[in-house]
C-alpha cells in the first residue's frame, strides 16, 4: 500500500521533472552556444538537445502512467 503511493508521487515528481529539465537543458545550451558559436559546440548542443527530447517524453508518459495508478499490483 505505501509502495503505490510512493510509486503515484513518484509519478507526479517524473511528468514535472520533464520539462523542467527540457528547460534547463535549451537554456544551457543557448548559453554555451552564445558563449562559443562555432559549428563543433552548436553540433555538440544541438545532439544533447535532440537525444534527450523522446528521452523527456518517455518520462512524462512513465510519469502519467505512474500517477494513474497502471503499475499498481493486484493481489
Amino acid at each position: 500500500m505505501m509502495m503505490n503511493r510512493l510509486r503515484k508521487w513518484m509519478g507526479l515528481i517524473w511528468m514535472l521533472m520533464a520539462p523542467l529539465s527540457m528547460f534547463y537543458l535549451i537554456k544551457t545550451a543557448l548559453h554555451q552556444i552564445a558563449l562559443h558559436p562555432v559549428t563543433d559546440t552548436k553540433v555538440q548542443w544541438g545532439v544533447f538537445v535532440i537525444v534527450f527530447i523522446p528521452i523527456a517524453i518517455g518520462l512524462c508518459i512513465f510519469g502519467w502512467y505512474a500517477w494513474k495508478e497502471e503499475y499498481k499490483r493486484q493481489m
